[in-house]
């Protein structure tokens, strides 16, 4: 398996990882409405392949703090798809380790996620509401767990806090549900 940043001539395989992933088409377009999106800019989308194959697939937008916006750089992981015979191989965790390697090299400070609170802290994410981080929209109690935080440089969590403010094609709150 090798992992490569999509290209434009990508897109298909890019839509077509989210749509086999997921069973349906709303990541999909999601995805679609986020690369044409300049408020996400500037993102990284990752694309996994097995020989010709496109396996995996994440993306990384841009995002700020509302209260702290020049502060600190910060970036919003989603979606990260796996389509479903290459679940549970370690495909999705590839993506995101390589994700927060190029991210971290190019200065960003945080990575925030809305996600399955027995998957991601596997990939250094913690809750981030308790750290003093609120999503875009309110995350009921019961989830609360589901939004989490990594911060890709030492000591800057602590220091900064506020409300993540996303791309506007991710500013709704039917994709703030986990």
């Amino acid at each position: 398996m090798h992992i490569q940043e999509a290209l434009d001539s990508n897109l298909e395989d890019v839509l077509n990882v989210e749509r086999t992933a997921f069973g349906y088409n709303k990541e999909a377009e999601l995805v679609r409405a986020l690369l044409d999106d300049p408020t996400a800019l500037p993102r990284l989308s990752l694309l996994a392949f097995e020989g010709e194959r496109a396996v995996g697939h994440v993306l990384f937008t841009s995002a700020r703090l509302e209260q702290n916006p020049e502060a600190v750089s910060v970036a919003l992981l989603a979606p990260l798809a796996v389509v479903p015979d290459f679940q549970n191989q370690g495909v999705g965790g590839r993506l995101i380790e390589r994700g927060i390697r190029i991210l971290a090299g190019s200065g960003v400070d945080l990575v925030f996620v809305l996600g399955h609170p027995g998957y991601y802290p596997r990939h250094g994410f913690e809750p981030a509401g308790r750290l003093g981080f609120a999503a875009p929209y309110p995350i009921p109690d019961e989830d609360a767990d589901a939004w989490m935080v990594q911060a890709l440089r030492p000591g800057v969590i602590g220091k900064v806090e506020g409300t993540v403010v996303c791309a506007e094609a991710l500013n709704r709150p039917e994709h703030w549900r986990e």
